[in-house]
């Protein structure tokens, strides 16, 4: 039992072992955009297909899929300081494995490595959102997880920098076509090269994994871990998530959530060259826009949390974004203003904004989802919460489908703009546009879970 006199976001007592967790949430939000530009890397690196390289994503979102319920299971049984250690042990152990594919020049090794690193991510995931959650009253948890959270897409920026200034930055200029017609020693010194600086920032993140996991282990067993260590049967809990209309729900909004944030950035830079004519260099800057558009709604909202019960606030937010979703379907380009000589139309400008709305979403969907729940199903309802993840391999081909046909019932919904097919970005402007109703449709049912569950949940039995 929580301790009712002590009603701050965090409680003092906990202060150490939230800055540790806080961390962690940076760590993995640095390793996932690190590894989103692996893909256009290894394809130049390996001279695979765009298929082949696309192995990269299929194991990381792959890894989340299957490793998440396994981590619910030893948390379940370990409690969550054995989780974070497990967590932080197999990410610096997937990390490790890049120094070996270099040597080796193996991108199925790497494939490996990359699926190791994301389970740690997964267990880390599973562990420390309800771990957040348990750090304190009840009644501040939503607002405590969306703090813990704020540092997530912080390290997210970091890894796009870190990508970009030591991975990207460090790719020989050379064509496939050129690197096809040298000898084979001189391409295996640009190979060697290029995989160097792939491995760098892997290798120090191990570094600082490594420093969190012995502050964890010297640290004495906290007393929400050693309280919520639990032996009680799967299908005990199981039947205590099924009666709960609050998780399955949330289930199911954070499958369309994780979806349209990936699907959303996954399509952003294309759709900058497509409206304005930009070059890939400069779509990505407005990618790196939207990330810290991001950033800073998720610190106002968590602050904004104070006065505003979570659920509303995420309502506001869910309508504004399907509002923007309709605003890069439908308004014209037409450049307005510029920044740093990067043009901005209405439309783009709601792309943008759809990055900083979509902010308080992930942890807030999380919160409600597992509030009123029994403390004993936490860690699996967590499980669920956490593999919701795989909406990203779900719903981004759906964009996809609708972006590469030019002529698909989808494209009736924006008429009033050109079929004519683009061969060189393989999609026309009508195609384009209209994919953008797969956010609106995501963010909808965001919307409808944050009404439907927008009165507080009666307090979970102790």
């Amino acid at each position: 039992m929580q301790n009712s006199m002590d009603t701050s976001v965090v409680p003092r007592r906990f202060l150490p072992v939230f800055a540790a967790l806080v961390a962690c949430f940076a760590l993995w939000g640095v390793l996932n955009n690190m590894t989103d530009n692996l893909v256009p890397a290894f394809q130049k690196i390996f001279m695979t297909s765009q298929s082949t390289a696309g192995y990269v994503q299929i194991s990381f979102y792959g890894a989340y899929s299957v490793v998440a319920l396994f981590a619910s299971l030893l948390v379940q049984r370990a409690g969550y300081r054995c989780g974070v250690l497990v967590g932080l042990g197999v990410y610096v152990i997937g990390a490790l494995l890049y120094v070996p594919a270099c040597v080796a020049q193996s991108f199925w090794l790497y494939i490996v490595g990359i699926f190791v690193v994301a389970g740690g991510c997964a267990v880390l995931e599973t562990t420390c959102n309800p771990y957040v959650l348990a750090l304190g009253d009840e009644a501040t948890a939503v607002r405590r997880l969306n703090f813990a959270q704020m540092f997530n897409p912080v390290g997210s920026l970091a890894g796009i920098l870190l990508a970009r200034g030591l991975i990207l930055a460090n790719l020989d200029p050379a064509t496939a076509e050129e690197r096809a017609a040298m000898a084979p020693d001189a391409l295996k010194a640009v190979v060697d090269r290029e995989l160097f600086w792939v491995c760098v920032p892997y290798v120090g993140l191990c570094a600082v994994a490594a420093f969190i996991w012995l502050f964890f282990f010297f640290s004495k067993r906290s007393e929400v871990d050693a309280s919520e260590a639990s032996r009680d049967g799967i299908g005990e809990i199981l039947a205590l998530l099924v009666r709960s209309p609050r998780w399955y729900l949330g289930v199911v909004a954070q499958v369309f959530y994780v979806g349209v944030q990936i699907a959303a950035w996954t399509w952003m830079n294309v759709y900058c060259q497509k409206e304005l004519g930009v070059s890939p260099k400069d779509g990505a800057s407005y990618y790196l826009i939207a990330i810290s558009a991001f950033i800073v709604c998720r610190w106002a909202a968590t602050f904004a949390m104070k006065y505003v019960d979570p659920a509303k606030l995420m309502a506001v937010f869910a309508a504004a974004a399907v509002a923007c979703s309709l605003g890069v379907m439908y308004l014209p380009t037409c450049v307005v203003f510029s920044v740093a000589g990067l043009p901005f139309s209405w439309n783009v400008v709601c792309l943008v904004a759809m990055s900083g709305f979509m902010s308080l979403m992930f942890p807030t969907i999380y919160g409600i989802a597992l509030s009123g729940v029994d403390p004993r199903a936490h860690k699996i309802g967590a499980a669920g919460l956490i593999m919701a993840i795989v909406g990203g391999a779900l719903l981004t081909p759906w964009m996809a489908a609708i972006i590469g046909d030019a002529t698909s019932v989808w494209t009736r919904l924006v008429p009033m703009f050109s079929s004519t097919w683009d061969a060189d970005l393989m999609l026309s402007r009508a195609s384009l546009r209209a994919s953008f109703v797969v956010p609106a449709i995501c963010f909808s049912v965001v919307f409808a879970y944050a009404v439907a569950f927008r009165s507080k949940a009666p307090r979970s039995a102790e």
